[in-house]
């Protein structure tokens, strides 16, 4: 996992098309599933950033 300088709670939102990822029903339960295994009642924000970083990465793999 990379470093950044900023927690995500101290960065600016995300702009433009490329920044914000709305989850889908199957990424909501891949969040969830996520934080149970953790031992989490529900996810987090680290939880959806994952999913939703993974929702990029395969996007930008199938173009």
């Amino acid at each position: 996992m990379t470093s950044r300088s900023a927690k995500p709670w101290d960065r600016k939102n995300p702009a433009g098309p490329g920044g914000h990822v709305k989850l889908t029903p199957e990424q909501i339960e891949q969040a969830r599933a996520r934080a149970e295994a953790a031992g989490r009642a529900y996810p987090n924000l680290v939880d959806n950033m994952y999913v939703a970083s993974l929702a990029r990465k395969r996007g930008a793999a199938k173009s």
